[in-house]
C-alpha cells in the first residue's frame, strides 16, 4: 500500500482518479487543492469520511506547507493546474505561469530533499499544437499554440529536466482531451451538454472542423495508476501519452450531444473562431500499450452516454458551477 499525494484534488481528472484510487486500489490519499474556481469540493463530498483520504486544503505555490505535505507520501500524483484556454487567452497568462510553472518547480525542489518513489506530472496533449504528423506520437514537436499550453510545456520540460540532472523518479503523462462526470463547464463537451440541457444555442468555434482524441477520464485513471504501478527502470524519465488514437471533431461531438439528449441539430450554432485554435490532435497509443501495458476501454458512444446522464441528473452541481464561476470572472 502507497501513500499517494494528488495535487489540485478536487479538480476534474484528479477527482476522478482519487476516487478510482480509493474504490479500485488499497493504497492511501492527500488532496492537497487551493479550491480556486475550478476546485470544487463537492467533487470529493461523498468522499470526506473516506478512512483512507486525508484532505489539504492548500497553494502548491506555498514552499513550506508543499515541504510538510511532501514528507508523508511515496507518490506525488501533480494534477494542479490552471486549465482554461480561453481564459489564458483573455486574462493573461501570470496565473498559469505561477501555478503550471513554479508549482510544478516548488514540488520538484521539495522531493529533492524528500525523495518520494514517483513523480506523475500530469502533462497536456496540448503541449504538441496542431498535428504535423497523426498519430501524434511522444517525439511530435512541441508546438503549443495558447498561453495555457505553453505553462503546461514549461512544467513538462522541467521535470524531465529534473529527471536528467538530479535523477529524480519522474513520469510524464500526456492525456488527450478527456471528458466525463464533474468536468468544468467552461469545457467544450459538458458546455455542450448544459447549454443542451437548457435548451441554449450549442456554440461551436468556427465551423466546428478540428478535432480532439477524446478520452473518458476513467480510462485516464487507470492509465495513470498503471504508471504508479510500471517498473521503475522502464518508465523513469519517460513521456507517455495517454490517448484513443481516434479523433472526433467538435461539430460532431455537438451532434452526437444532441442527439442523445432528444434536442434539435438547430440548437447548434457557429460563433468566430478561437485564437490559438489547434486544427487536429490525435495520440499515438503505442507506447502507453509497451510501457504500462494499457489501452483505453471505453467507446466514446458509451462514455458520451454515461456523461451525458450524469449531468442530466447533477443539474444542481453543474448550475451552482456556473454561478460560482460568473461571480469569479465579474471581480
Amino acid at each position: 500500500m502507497k501513500r499517494i499525494l494528488v495535487t489540485g484534488g478536487a479538480g476534474f481528472i484528479s477527482s476522478n482518479f482519487i476516487r478510482h484510487l480509493l474504490e479500485r486500489t488499497p493504497h492511501e490519499v492527500v488532496s492537497l487543492d487551493a479550491l480556486t474556481y475550478a476546485g470544487n469540493l463537492e467533487n470529493l463530498a461523498d468522499l470526506v469520511s473516506h478512512p483512507r483520504l486525508s484532505i489539504v486544503e492548500g497553494d502548491i505555490r506555498d514552499a513550506g506547507l508543499v515541504r510538510e505535505v511532501v514528507g508523508g507520501v511515496d507518490v506525488i500524483v501533480n494534477a494542479a493546474a490552471e486549465s482554461h484556454v480561453e481564459k489564458s487567452i483573455a486574462e493573461g497568462a501570470r496565473e498559469f505561469v505561477t501555478t503550471n510553472v513554479e508549482g510544478t518547480q516548488i514540488l520538484l525542489d521539495a522531493i529533492r530533499e524528500t525523495p518520494v518513489d514517483r513523480f506523475i506530472l500530469i502533462s497536456s496533449s496540448e503541449v504538441y499544437g496542431t498535428a504535423l504528423s497523426a498519430p501524434m506520437d511522444e517525439e511530435h514537436p512541441l508546438n503549443p499554440r495558447s498561453p495555457y499550453a505553453a505553462t503546461k510545456a514549461g512544467a513538462d520540460r522541467l521535470a524531465y529536466a529534473y529527471f536528467v540532472t538530479y535523477g529524480l523518479p519522474v513520469v510524464i503523462v500526456r492525456p488527450f482531451n478527456n471528458y466525463g462526470p464533474r468536468q468544468h463547464p467552461e469545457k467544450a463537451l459538458p458546455r455542450f451538454v448544459t447549454q443542451a440541457l437548457q435548451d441554449e444555442p450549442l456554440t461551436v468555434h468556427g465551423d466546428g472542423h478540428a478535432t480532439r482524441d477524446w478520452l473518458y477520464v476513467e480510462d485516464d485513471a487507470e492509465a495513470i495508476v498503471a504508471a504508479i504501478d510500471a517498473d521503475p527502470e522502464l518508465v523513469a524519465g519517460e513521456v507517455i501519452n495517454v490517448a484513443t488514437g481516434v479523433d472526433v471533431s467538435i461539430d460532431r461531438i455537438a451532434d452526437l450531444v444532441l442527439d442523445a439528449l432528444g434536442k434539435p441539430a438547430s440548437l447548434k450554432t457557429h460563433v468566430p473562431e478561437r485564437p490559438g485554435q489547434v486544427d487536429r490532435h490525435v495520440g499515438s497509443t503505442e507506447k502507453a500499450k509497451r510501457l504500462l501495458g494499457w489501452t483505453a476501454r471505453t467507446p466514446l458512444e458509451e462514455g458520451l452516454e454515461r456523461t451525458v446522464a450524469w449531468y442530466r441528473d447533477n443539474e444542481s452541481w453543474w448550475k451552482s458551477i456556473g454561478r460560482t464561476q460568473a461571480r469569479v470572472f465579474s471581480s
